[in-house]
């Protein structure tokens, strides 16, 4: 876990090791030649919109990517618990146990 106000992108390469995958789907921020270097040694599908300003503007699979949406929405779903949405706890296992609530709500519902 990281602060609040840190990018995601700067997990990337922790949260892709020791994973296998057929398909790596991630959002525009998360277009980097490295990250997409660690992507093609998996042997995994990359599956990332290029930015406007890429070079080498490399194709991905758009029927794909919109599977994405599955998980922008249940994002938004445990955001709608206020206690996540805000971190008002103060140590990260207290934060990361009321996301699990917050989930075990959800998938209860």
């Amino acid at each position: 876990m990281t602060g609040g106000e840190t990018s995601d992108y700067t997990q990337a390469l922790a949260l892709l090791k020791d994973v296998k995958a057929s398909a790596v789907l991630a959002d525009k921020g998360y277009d980097a030649d490295y990250i997409g270097e660690v992507i093609k040694a998996m042997e995994a599908e990359i599956v990332i919109p290029p930015k406007s300003n890429r070079k080498e503007v490399r194709t991905f699979d758009k029927g794909l990517y919109k599977e994405r949406n599955l998980i922008e929405r249940m994002f938004n779903k445990i955001k709608h618990f206020r206690r996540v949405a805000t971190r008002y706890d103060k140590t990260a296992s207290a934060y990361l146990a009321f996301v699990f609530v917050a989930g075990i709500c959800l998938w209860l519902k």
